[in-house]
């Protein structure tokens, strides 16, 4: 079965189970829990529409679907699925918005459901005002066409990015021409430290967070009742050529007002919220107030399971009251996911209650760690106040309370939970086969998982039978049931991340890794945007210490075009680098221009060839170089999380090297 397509009987894999009498039980139970009654936010979200394009699918320029609403459409017929928890599919229905939409007559409108962000286009004097351009050019490119068709043709005069993740500016070649930027006739405004927030989040740990970011955006997953059905802040993540335009305008202030093209903004600073480089953007003489992502129709991540630096939820929470008393009067509020609100009372409501469960979620953690609760125990414990848990703006759908509550005390206080035990922990697989061996055995383990997953306990289930995985990576009848458990929990949670991390690893467990098309972030756009210090860096985390010992070099790096310049050392096994200084007595000194360079770290060129079109100088000892390249580690989003769980396949092909391998873009959304 090709990953993204389901089976005949719309499962995502031939094992797969339907919903068991437990999860239906507890699916009821959300059902008479929570308030379905109120339907405000289906009535906000079909507000304005002007049109729905007559298309469902939007190709990629390499010839593949980039984007495909219609393998949605299963939701729309009016079915409550039992594989589904209830608050979930009431999501993914509501984000199943796709056209145009008026936000404020005559002046704000947004594309929706093109990709996993909305579009915005603010019209100015002028021309258009585009806030977000999404991830990819197709997606960015056939939503402007849209918007010019039913609106009539303007030009593009200024690009706003919000923050630093790829589906906020990926898409920007679809709006702008580079050239207009480059001479002044566009804009591109974007928070301070974007530039760098935006290359480096993907470069450190890129390759582990490609790999978990397929699991937890489940973007191989078959578009079905069982399998993928939503993404919480949108459908998913478009599959389209990404790009960057470097800022031509950077908001330093926490507040900061400029007039672009006639439209007055008044841009609010909100690092460490969302994303380390964030703003939202109020604009007075309207009473609108645009909120990025740190307000959408969900909880967000504290911490995200594609992996990040996890998010400060108290700060997070003082920018939203900052925006509440700031932007007294609000009446429209909008922003890069979910739909809008409108009025004053509505509006406070939901910044109010964003606010307070973001803050809640932080005293509270700590409040429990403060009495002894720990990161391993929190998040049976905590629980939000129940006036926030019948709120829908405050469910767990892109974040979740668990794991934001375990993200909040790991922030603090760390990974360990005070006991010795768990300091230093054995390897799985051998404290797998020291649990087998105290269990009595596999059989044992496999009749108890199978009792209790007759009885619904799938977490207990879980417990015992991932210990057999591991101590028996062969054994299919346990990986099998393990798979089982897992398929049940996936079914049972709110969270689009945790629904999609269970299926994701039970498809694996039963027959290994998917294959399929995944959207590259390695456009020549990123490498250019990339710092020399930052390529550096990474080639220091790519150095295997083990081929490195006994190595010492020091390597002078000169870019006469930007006037950089570096001192790379090699001692202890240990690359490092300092951005501004050379060695008088380095052993190996190299002059190339960084616009040279960028070709080496996109894999295009290398120093070899650079040297025979007389294009770089060597000056001393050439073996450093040559030393370095046979340290480096190539990585590949591969790795397994289960043993035996990776698929005989043709290995990748191998990166250069200094070549930069970004990985695909779940790396760096959300």
């Amino acid at each position: 079965m090709a990953a993204g397509q389901a089976s005949a009987d719309g499962h995502f894999h031939p094992e797969g189970k339907p919903a068991s009498r437990f999860t239906v039980e507890l699916r009821n139970g959300v059902k008479k829990a929570l308030p379905f009654e109120d339907v405000r936010d289906f009535e906000e979200n079909e507000r304005g529409l002007i049109a729905v394009p007559p298309f469902k699918q939007i190709m990629a320029d390499a010839g593949h679907v980039a984007w495909d609403m219609e393998s949605y459409s299963f939701l729309l017929q009016g079915k409550d699925f039992d594989s589904i928890n209830p608050s979930l599919q009431r999501q993914a229905i509501l984000n199943m918005a796709y056209g145009l939409y008026e936000v404020l007559p005559g002046r704000i409108y947004q594309v929706r459901g093109f990709d996993l962000a909305n579009i915005t286009f603010i019209k100015g004097d002028t021309g258009w005002i585009v806030f977000d351009p999404a991830t990819a050019a197709e997606t960015a490119r056939a939503a402007l066409k849209f918007v010019n068709e039913k609106l009539g043709e303007r030009p593009v005069v200024a690009v706003v990015y919000s923050h630093s993740h790829m589906d906020h500016f990926g898409g920007v070649h679809g709006v702008v021409d580079e050239a207009d930027v480059r001479s002044g006739k566009v804009k591109i405004i974007a928070p301070e430290g974007f530039l760098h927030e935006a290359i480096s989040e993907n470069v450190f740990a890129g390759t582990a967070m490609a790999r978990r970011g397929r699991v937890q955006y489940g973007l191989l997953l078959a578009r079905s009742e069982h399998g993928h059905v939503d993404q919480s802040i949108g459908k998913n993540v478009a599959n389209g050529n990404t790009g960057l335009i470097a800022p031509t305008v950077d908001i330093t202030e926490d507040f900061q007002e400029l007039t672009v093209d006639g439209v007055r903004m008044v841009f609010q600073n909100t690092p460490d919220t969302e994303a380390p480089a964030s703003m939202n953007t109020w604009f007075p003489d309207w009473k609108a107030f645009w909120a990025a992502e740190v307000v959408t129709g969900t909880i967000h991540n504290i911490y995200t399971l594609r992996g990040a630096p996890v998010r400060n939820s108290l700060n997070w929470s003082k920018q939203i009251n900052a925006a509440i008393h700031n932007f007294q009067g609000v009446e429209v509020l909008f922003a890069s996911h979910s739909w809008p609100r409108w009025g004053n009372a509505r509006i406070l409501e939901v910044l109010r209650a964003q606010r307070d469960l973001y803050a809640n979620m932080n005293n509270g953690a700590l409040r429990l760690a403060n009495m002894g609760v720990t990161v391993n125990e929190v998040h049976n414990v905590y629980r939000s106040p129940p006036s926030l848990q019948r709120q829908w703006a405050a469910r767990s759908y892109h974040g979740s309370e668990a794991i934001n509550s375990r993200a909040i005390i790991n922030r603090f206080i760390g990974f360990w939970d005070g006991n010795p035990v768990n300091l230093e922990p054995l390897p799985q697989t051998e404290s797998g086969r020291l649990y087998v061996e105290m269990m009595g055995g596999s059989a044992r383990i496999l009749a108890k998982g199978r009792e209790l997953i007759d009885q619904g306990k799938y977490l207990h289930a879980g417990e015992i039978l991932n210990r057999l995985v591991f101590a028996e990576p062969s054994n299919q009848a346990a990986r099998n049931l393990l798979a089982d458990a897992f398929e049940q929990l996936g079914y049972q949670r709110e969270s689009p991340s945790l629904r999609n991390t269970y299926l994701n690893m039970a498809y694996e467990l039963r027959s290994g890794m998917q294959e399929g098309v995944m959207q590259s972030s390695s456009s020549p756009d990123v490498i250019r945007a990339m710092a020399t210090d930052q390529w550096l860096d990474f080639l220091g985390i790519s150095v295997d210490s083990a081929k490195a010992e006994g190595m010492r070099f020091t390597i002078n790096l000169v870019t006469p075009d930007n006037g950089e310049k570096f001192l790379i050392e090699m001692s202890n096994a240990t690359l490092t680098n300092i951005k501004g200084f050379t060695a008088a007595d380095a052993d190996l000194t190299i002059t190339l221009d960084r616009s040279e360079l960028d070709r080496i770290m996109m894999g295009t060129s290398s120093f070899e060839a650079l040297e025979r079109e007389g294009k770089v100088r060597f000056a001393g000892d050439r073996r450093p170089l040559a030393q370095l390249a046979g340290t480096l580690t190539q990585f590949t989003p591969d790795f397994e999380v289960f043993p035996g769980t990776r698929n005989a396949r043709p290995a990748p092909a191998p990166a250069k090297p200094f070549q930069v391998v970004l990985q695909p873009v779940t790396t760096f959304v959300d």
